[in-house]
Formats: structure tokens, C-alpha cells, sequence
């Protein structure tokens, strides 16, 4: 089926009349759809019609545009399944994970409708007397949203529905790997009583449409998750029209089990922080460290576990994990674990693409364990975002916080250990912006804070109520009712 952008409250073609086609990653045979290959001009009419909506839009009482944002919930609610079923035929990742990823839409829809009646500004006492000081929260303007592949649902929804309750019109652009759902999300806003013009959808390659959104002078703040190479750039280009930029880039995220955790607990952590979305998140568990008196024993339990996820088509739920997202991704991952073995490492499961059965017409690898990884190694430091989890041992503690510092990353992390000493010893030493105790690097909640440090992004926090400070501006206000002329700062 040919699906189309939405410009201006029509679904229309784009103007080159190009078009893309997208594959099912487990069944290269299966054609989703094909989608249009936007260029400048489709964006140039896109951010027309946001900022035309814009004056209107941001009128609306921030109560009332969360009256909408919760019918998107309801509507959500009532799709999840179908929806989860679009998902895991798009990007591959197994139903439960998309059910998941829906209902992460679900709780950010429900959360906004709420913040609506919490839009809360500061009363500050003045420095003078008859003098208020106050401050409220003011839209941006356009927002050109990024997002990425992975959750083509949640992710989309923790920029759309934030942005839209904060007064801002959008104009958003999905991954040329996850159109679809993007395309179903439009249509949930649309049917949820977002106006015509507020909500704009172009498809199309980044270093296209993305670069006019980030060059655009009536785009006000651009948000972006997905790679550190790309955010940089968007980070230069946006950066030359004093633009708000919000990045949410990459991770390498350890797990650290210390010789008093619960190992059963551990286990169960590992496998589905590293191996869950097939190592496509994040936030995936991409290094394992463990201290020396667990380490042989964990090390055969973990191996023992991954020989038997059941892989397979994610639309079977017998299956326990999908397809890489593409021929590129798998080639990318596989490059990776070569390099693993040139450097040293010693591959101890997997390593090769999985091919039994239906699996050979998709894009399947298998899960890959290395040991005797040194902190230096690229497969240490650089992000695979694939099912390839690196094994460290480490002396104690202090050692394993070393390690999981060792990075240009600081996403999430973890620490398994029963003793609670330890526990905050890690969450006060350990450079990410999460840190789980006794649960996996996976598992974010909408209500809270998400994103990290050093080159995982920029420093501001999707997610929960930061979320909101990304896309609004602080206004202060001043009312003198002195009757005169008060001075402040100035000696009386």
C-alpha cells in the first residue's frame, strides 16, 4: 500500500513524487508499504502550516489540549494490539516488547492529560515590598521532532505529546525504518481532535528532511534520539540559528554483579538487558561485569540461558527474540564481532547470522557472548546495538565502577548486590544518568526522567516532568503595585 505525508490537514504525495519502500526485517519478501521521499520544499510547506496553526494552538487552555492527549490514550488502549501487531511486522522486535512499546504511548498519552492541570509555574517572594514575582511556562513554536526505529511507538509519543501539550505545533519526522506506526500515530492525533495544521508528518531521509527541519528559521527547538555522529551534526547546523536542541544519542551500558548478589536475579537481568529488542535499545546491556568469585559459575549459567532463546518471526509468541532491523544493521553487528575476535576477546556463543527455517528470509543473528574483554577493545567501548554482550571480571567494586565508567557513554547502568553499602556506593559514583539496582540497564517509566550523560546527549531529560522544560520557554513576570518607582539592587 502507498501511504503519504500530512501537510497542512491533507495526506498528500510529496512534491519530487519519490517514494521509498519498507520491508518486514523478518520476511525481506513481505513490502509494508512504500512512503514518500519528502524533500526541502515538502518541509518548507510543513513548517507553513505549523506555524500557521501555531497562534491558535497555543490559545488552546493547557487543560483542554490535555482533554486531547488523553483521547489518545483511550484510543491507544483500544488499538494495542493491532497496533503492536503493525510494529512487530516493521521493525521485528517480539509482540510482548511491542505491546510494551504501545503502552509506553498509552502511559505518556494519560500522563500529558494530567500534567495539563499541573502546568505549574513558580511564586517567588520579591526582594521589594507591594511587588509580586511569578513565572509561567510559554510554548516555543515549531517543534521539528526526530525519531528513531526502535520504538516507533513510545519514542514518538515522548516527543509528540509533550510537545503538543506545552502549546508548540509539530512537524515530525519518523525513521525510514519504522514509517508506519508513525503514519498510525498521526492518525490516532488526528482522530483524537488534534486541529488541522498542529500535526505535520513528513517521511524521507535525514540528511535531507532532517537537515531542512534543523536549518529551518521558523523551526524553534528540535528534538532528536538516535546516533551520536547524527546528533552531532544536527547539534552544528541547528546550533547556527541559536535553535533549542535536544539529544538523546547512544549507550554502552554495563551490568555489574557483584559475589553477594542474587544470581537467579541477575540471570534473568542479563539475558533480557542484552538480548531483548536484540540488543537494539539504548539502554541495552551491552557489557556484562562481573567480580572474579561469581564470574566462572554466572558466566556457564549465561551461556546455558542464551543457547536457548528461541529465536524467530516476532508475530509468534513462542518466540523470544526477532530480527536485526536490516541487512546493514546485521552486516554492521557481525563487522563488530570479527573485530571482537581480532582484538582478542573469546567468542563463547554465537557470532554468526541465524538462518534455521523461516529465519533465512530475514534479517536474524544469533546471541553472542564474549569473555576475557579488556576495557580498551572497540567491542568495550563503541556501540554495536546488536544482540552481542561483552564479559568483564573484575577484583572488587572498585574496579567494576572503573570499568563502567570506561566509556565515551553514560546512559543507564546497573549494579546486582545485596548489600545496600555497595548499592550507594555505585549510585553515587557511577557516570549515567540511571542506575538500576537489582534490575537490568532496560525498563524506563514514563513519569520519570530519561537520558544520560558525556556523549549520550545534551543534557536535557525526555521523560516525566523534565520533559516539559524542553519544549517551553520560562517566562518571569514582575507586578509592582507600590504605586512608585522601586529600584531593585538598589541601595535604598
Amino acid at each position: 500500500m502507498d501511504y503519504k505525508n500530512f501537510i497542512g490537514g491533507k495526506w498528500v504525495e510529496a512534491i519530487s513524487g519519490k517514494r521509498f519502500t519498507k520491508i518486514n526485517p523478518a520476511n525481506k519478501e513481505e513490502i509494508i508499504g512504500t512512503f514518500p521521499y519528502s524533500g526541502k520544499e515538502d518541509v518548507d510547506k510543513a513548517v507553513e502550516s505549523a506555524k500557521k496553526a501555531f497562534g491558535s494552538w497555543s490559545k488552546v487552555p493547557v487543560p483542554k489540549r490535555g482533554e486531547i492527549l488523553g483521547k489518545v490514550g483511550d484510543i491507544l488502549s483500544k488499538r494495542k494490539k493491532e497496533l503492536a501487531e503493525i510494529e512487530t511486522r516493521e521493525m521485528g522486535k517480539v509482540l510482548k516488547e511491542t505491546e510494551g512499546d504501545v503502552q509506553e504511548g498509552i502511559d505518556t498519552a494519560y500522563y500529558a492529560f494530567g500534567e495539563g492541570r499541573r502546568f505549574f509555574g513558580e511564586t517567588v517572594a520579591s526582594e521589594l515590598r507591594n511587588k509580586v514575582c511569578l513565572t509561567f511556562k510559554r510554548p516555543i513554536g515549531v517543534a521539528g521532532l526526530i525519531a528513531p526505529w526502535n520504538f516507533p511507538m513510545a519514542i514518538p509519543c515522548w516527543k509528540v505529546i509533550p510537545a503538543l501539550l506545552s502549546g508548540n505545533t509539530v512537524v515530525f519526522k519518523p525513521s525510514r525504518e519504522a514509517p508506519f506506526t508513525s503514519t498510525k500515530l498521526v492518525e490516532i492525533l488526528i482522530e483524537a481532535g488534534v486541529p488541522d495544521n498542529v500535526i505535520n508528518l513528513i517521511h524521507g531521509p535525514g540528511t535531507v528532511v532532517g537537515e531542512a527541519m534543523c536549518t529551518h528559521p521558523d523551526v524553534g527547538i528540535i528534538s532528536f534520539t538516535g546516533s551520536v555522529e547524527t546528533g552531532r551534526r544536527i547539534s552544528e547546523i541547528a546550533g547556527k540559528g541559536l535553535k533549542r536542541v535536544s539529544l538523546e544519542l547512544g549507550g554502552k551500558n554495563g551490568q555489574i554483579v557483584l559475589n553477594d548478589a542474587n544470581l537467579d536475579l541477575a540471570l534473568e537481568g542479563v539475558v533480557w538487558g542484552a538480548f531483548g529488542t536484540t540488543g537494539q535499545r539504548c539502554t541495552a546491556t551491552s557489557r556484562l561485569i562481573l567480580e572474579k568469585g561469581i564470574h566462572d559459575k554466572f558466566i556457564d549459567r549465561v551461556v546455558d540461558r542464551a543457547k536457548k532463546i528461541k529465536i524467530g518471526n516476532g508475530l509468534d509468541k513462542s518466540n523470544e527474540m526477532g530480527p536485526l532491523i536490516s541487512e546493514k544493521q546485521r552486516e554492521k553487528v557481525h563487522k563488530y564481532v570479527e573485530i571482537g575476535e581480532k582484538e582478542g576477546a573469546n567468542l563463547v556463543i554465537g557470532g554468526n547470522f541465524y538462518t534455521e527455517g523461516e529465519c533465512n528470509k530475514g534479517f536474524f543473528y544469533e546471541p553472542t557472548i564474549f569473555t576475557n574483554v579488556s576495557p580498551r577493545m572497540r567491542i568495550a567501548v563503541e556501540e554495536i546495538f546488536g544482540p552481542v554482550l561483552s564479559v568483564f571480571k573484575v577484583n572488587d567494586l572498585d574496579e567494576a565502577i572503573d570499568v563502567i565508567n570506561g566509556t565515551n557513554y553514560g546512559l543507564s547502568s546497573s549494579i546486582y548486590t545485596q548489600d545496600v553499602n555497595k548499592a550507594l556506593t555505585a549510585i553515587d559514583t557511577i557516570e549515567a544518568g540511571i542506575t538500576y539496582v537489582n534490575g537490568p540497564t532496560i525498563g524506563a517509566e514514563c513519569h520519570l526522567p530519561f537520558g544520560g550523560v558525556k556523549n549520550t546527549g545534551n543534557g536535557h531529560r525526555e521523560g516525566g516532568w523534565t520533559v516539559y522544560d524542553i519544549f517551553t520557554e520560562i517566562q518571569t513576570v514582575y507586578i509592582d503595585y507600590s504605586g512608585k518607582l522601586q529600584r531593585a539592587q538598589i541601595d535604598a
